[in-house]
């Protein structure tokens, strides 16, 4: 990581700005071209100093109240064609595969679904019930009680 990158990590890591070119904007900032603000990006991207660039939303705020982390016990060998298809749902914001931890833990697809009210989610539980179908041999939500991390990458001030 140059110095160029730490400042460009210093730059974002509190978000981009809410304006309607954030990449200008920050490029203005640190006194240097936008194209060589995103190919420093993509650089970092690409060598996995960082994960991803994307938002970031309080589903709070937005109204969705009842947040579920939806645990299910399905095939290994089905995990990422039944992966894809839950993570395409809208109202599921990230799915991925977890280790089991037999007999106690026997889930290893987990998705976090998300609604307005506890009634809504367990609506859309019976839409990934019926999704996975037979491949799902039993399941569990676990419901969030606040907000554990909202933030990226931060750097200390050195």
């Amino acid at each position: 990581m140059d110095e160029l990158d730490r400042k460009i990590i210093t730059a974002t890591q509190a978000g981009l700005p809410l304006v309607k070119e954030p990449y200008q904007l920050i490029a203005q900032q640190l006194n240097i071209d936008t194209k060589l603000l995103k190919e420093h990006l993509q650089k970092m991207l690409d060598c996995g100093q960082i994960r991803r660039i994307g938002a970031v939303p309080n589903h709070y705020k937005l109204g969705y109240k009842a947040n579920a982390m939806s645990v299910w016990n399905v095939p290994d060998d089905m995990i990422n064609e039944l992966g894809q298809q839950l993570g395409a749902l809208s109202f599921v914001s990230h799915c991925y595969e977890r280790p089991r931890f037999l007999p106690e833990w026997p889930y290893n697809l987990f998705a976090m679904l998300h609604g307005k009210s506890k009634q809504e989610v367990a609506e859309k539980v019976q839409q990934v019930v019926k999704l996975l179908g037979q491949h799902c041999a039993e399941y569990e939500l676990l419901y969030s009680k606040q907000i554990l991390k909202k933030t990226g990458l931060r750097l200390k001030n050195t």
